[in-house]
């Protein structure tokens, strides 16, 4: 097992390099399996290094194989046509390049962080990280990468939490922090009365407008500002996804108490997070998540009823958890009416 985990490092760029190198894409376009030298020529890489990545995507079982003429000849599998190819509407393929090249940059600062129990911007790339969002968001480039992952995020998982809770009741909605606009586009979808408008940071709402939500999305609309300081708009039912992992219990605290005056009475708050077990021994994942929390935010992965006490702290009752079975589940709490 041990002798496994040093070679973890390995495994993951493995995939990083096939993804950013285009291979998943050059044989789904294909119309036949290729050889690693039709390989190689298509993605400008040498042969001997192509073969070697190739052999290791095989036995990741990303690729499979089949002998002809002498040759060894490459095609997807299933999984790696569904999640690694940047055609493919449910693609893992932008979430993999922010990983790439920006969330494992920062991991390698992890002995520090532990050290000093705070996020590694500033030796990871040379800017401050008191303002968190200034950090993340440092560049266009940087933030379109960022909504880009959040975006492959909700494609996969967003219909799954949004209907963990028969949300129907609520027409009026407010995603804030809503950035690339793909949990409200889930909202629409499952919910065909409501409308939803995004809330969040003036740079981010021009380019979700740019790239992301276009005009044909009627019932998603925007409003500019930051939660922590702007009026909320009045809503039935506040979204607010893989926001309150990223802040203090204070931070949290702060914000539910602003959501909670701005909510109409009988409206709810939808938090979607991955949650721990109650004794945090699991899932795995999400303790894993918890240390990239460290290493990139203020914040940390929490339990239902760590979340559940953060809502009652704020003004909410009838606080209630759904586990959806995937990477992120829903918590709900309401507002007396």
């Amino acid at each position: 097992m041990f002798f496994f985990f040093s070679f973890f490092c390995s495994l993951t760029q493995t995939v990083f390099t096939s993804c950013e190198l285009g291979v998943f894409d050059v044989l789904e376009g294909a119309e036949r399996p290729l050889s690693a030298e039709e390989i190689s020529q298509a993605v400008g890489a040498s042969l001997d290094g192509t073969q070697r990545l190739l052999a290791a995507c095989t036995g990741l079982q990303l690729l499979q194989t089949q002998r002809g003429d002498g040759q060894v000849f490459y095609s997807n599998t299933e999984q790696a046509s569904v999640y690694l190819t940047r055609s493919s509407p449910t693609s893992l393929y932008q979430a993999i390049q922010y990983s790439s090249r920006t969330i494992y940059l920062c991991w390698h600062y992890l002995t520090d962080a532990v050290r000093e129990g705070r996020n590694q911007y500033e030796k990871a790339f040379g800017v401050s990280s008191e303002d968190l969002f200034q950090a993340l968001y440092r560049s266009d480039e940087e933030m379109v990468k960022f909504m880009q992952l959040m975006n492959s995020i909700w494609n996969i998982c967003g219909k799954d939490v949004i209907t963990a809770f028969d949300l129907s009741p609520f027409k009026v909605v407010c995603d804030l922090g809503g950035c690339s606009g793909a949990l409200a586009k889930q909202c629409t979808s499952a919910y065909p009365e409501c409308t939803v408008t995004i809330f969040d940071l003036p740079k981010v709402v021009r380019m979700s407008k740019e790239h992301f939500v276009s005009e044909d999305d009627q019932r998603i609309s925007f409003c500019e500002g930051d939660f922590f300081k702007d009026p909320l708009p009045e809503a039935d039912l506040y979204i607010l996804a893989r926001i309150l992992h990223d802040w203090t219990d204070e931070r949290c605290t702060e914000l539910l108490c602003r959501i909670y005056k701005a909510c109409k009475p009988g409206g709810a708050v939808l938090l979607v997070e991955a949650l721990l077990h109650q004794d945090g021994s699991g899932p795995l994942t999400v303790q894993l998540y918890s240390l990239n929390m460290l290493v990139q935010t203020e914040g940390r992965e929490r339990t239902d009823a760590q979340y559940a006490a953060l809502l009652a702290a704020a003004g909410f009752t009838d606080v209630q958890h759904r586990l959806t079975g995937k990477i992120y589940d829903a918590v709900l709490g309401r507002k007396e009416a």
